[in-house]
């Protein structure tokens, strides 16, 4: 409809501007704007940050759009993608972004040191777009732990989300490998979390002496020498799982630190798989689920062999 087409103008150093007439997304604008071009063409243009909005590089499809702004394509402008190690970003939008952590990698670092960390990344990812972009930090997983989380990218984000964690989210489900036969094919265990002058966490079965910890949990496969676990948390507190495990005599195979005596995948046993929570401004649910690491299945897959 050429009524609703935008007008453009074409400048010398590659540039062509759009004035927005009318509310729309981004990529229907796009298309309307750039009748020669493809659907696929578009995505392109989009995916190495050479659209802009009011001079902000934007790479989402669904950017909403309003009348009086400008949409400019900078045709001589890519934006290379920042590589990331141990990062997998599951889904990105204009408020968090949910990824996949590696075993090995911290979530934060917690001293000065220049360590490389899933923040620091995500820092350099953000700002490949807009050099004031920022990260911040809802929740962590140990170093060592692998699977999904997120971080808000706006302070208002984060505080609805931590502000209300216990009713956003939904679902954290965890898969830990432990040490030995776990006999009872399902349990529930409680206490109270306290942590020691060494910064190791402890239970205390005595009621309001620590944070209350509860932990789920039902047998998946199970030998003589391992059990895994599908744990599920209906509070999040430090080393919770860790300290639980240890609790009922199976501590998680690599963990050192809270008992075990074994180490024989090479990482801790211990995968956040599913994240599941109400998106602080939609209201919409969201549920990412990762693969279970082959490491912490492989003692099961030997012993058929």
């Amino acid at each position: 409809m050429n009524r609703n087409k935008p007008n453009s103008s074409q400048t010398p150093d590659k540039v062509t501007y759009f004035e927005v007439n009318e509310p729309a997304e981004l990529m229907s604008f796009l298309i309307e704007a750039l009748p020669s071009r493809g659907r696929n063409a578009i995505k392109s243009i989009l995916a190495r940050g050479q659209v802009y909005v009011n001079d902000k590089a934007v790479t989402k499809y669904n950017h909403p759009l309003v009348p009086g702004q400008q949409v400019s394509i900078h045709y001589a402008k890519v934006t290379e993608p920042v590589k990331m190690i141990g990062v997998h970003i599951l889904h990105e939008d204009d408020d968090l972004i949910v990824i996949q952590k590696d075993a090995g990698l911290l979530s934060i670092s917690t001293d000065k040191e220049n360590e490389l960390t899933a923040y620091r990344q995500l820092i350099e990812h953000v700002r490949s777009t807009n050099p004031r972009n920022r990260i911040y930090i809802v929740h962590r997983l140990d170093r060592d732990t692998s699977g999904v989380m997120m971080f808000a990218k706006n302070e208002k984000t984060q505080q609805a989300l931590q502000n209300s964690w216990q009713e956003s989210v939904l679902e954290r489900t965890y898969i830990a490998l432990v040490e030995r036969e776990v006999k009872k094919p399902e349990g529930t265990i409680t206490s109270w979390l306290k942590e020691n002058k060494a910064m190791v966490m402890y239970s205390s079965q005595r009621p309001e002496d620590g944070q209350l910890a509860i932990t789920h949990y039902k047998v998946m496969q199970a030998n003589r020498d391992f059990s895994l676990l599908e744990v599920n948390l209906e509070t999040g507190r430090k080393n919770q799982i860790r300290v639980h495990m240890k609790d009922i005599g199976h501590p998680i195979v690599g963990d050192k630190k809270y008992g075990s005596k074994i180490n024989t995948i090479g990482r801790l046993g211990l995968h956040a798989r599913i994240l599941a929570f109400e998106h602080p401004t939609t209201g919409k649910t969201l549920r990412f689920e990762s693969k279970i690491p082959d490491k912490l299945l492989r003692p099961f897959q030997e012993r058929k062999q």
